[in-house]
């Protein structure tokens, strides 16, 4: 369990940080896995949405350009999918469409989803990391497959300074596998 140990204690440490909201469906109610991992955060650092993905990725994106440092938690790539004009076309390019005057600093939360003990099917387990990578030049991409990975890469993500968001993997099996 050494893998969701280390999932709560980076919530923990990013939700210290008093610019970093945590956004997305599930984030102050039960309902996913990613959910426990964000239990002892405060209310006021929780924003739950709907099931509205695209509409999430835009209002984080507006969050970030405010001064937060939004955590937005898609449960699945699968999710995020319906979130990829605003990720693709307007956060990887943001700097550029502004000439290097805006910049953003995003953690976004995604899981490539667990198999075991039930099979969701694949509407639910898609990996689309390489694709991604592919499309968007400007945003760091981390997949957690150790949880040795799991705090380093989380405080890289809070900390960094030169304005790029992250997009952190984890692998939903893990949760209670490692």
């Amino acid at each position: 369990m050494k893998y969701f140990l280390n999932l709560k204690k980076a919530m923990n440490l990013l939700s210290k940080n008093k610019k970093t909201i945590f956004i997305g469906q599930a984030v102050e109610y039960e309902g996913t896995a990613m959910r426990r991992t964000l239990h002892g955060i405060k209310q006021s650092k929780l924003l739950e949405l709907p099931v509205a993905e695209e509409m999430q990725m835009g209002m984080t994106l507006g969050l970030a350009l405010d001064g937060y440092i939004p955590v937005s938690i898609f449960p699945r790539w699968n999710f995020m999918m319906y979130g990829m004009n605003q990720l693709v076309n307007h956060l990887d390019k943001i700097s550029l469409m502004s000439n290097n005057k805006f910049f953003t600093k995003m953690i976004i939360r995604t899981s490539v989803g667990s198999e075991r003990p039930l099979h969701p099917q694949c509407q639910h387990i898609g990996d689309f990391t390489s694709s991604i990578k592919k499309m968007c030049l400007n945003i760091d991409i981390i997949r957690l497959d150790n949880p040795n990975l799991i705090i380093p890469s989380y405080k890289k993500a809070l900390n960094r300074k030169d304005g790029k968001s992250t997009i952190i993997v984890e692998y939903g099996d893990y949760y209670n596998e490692k």
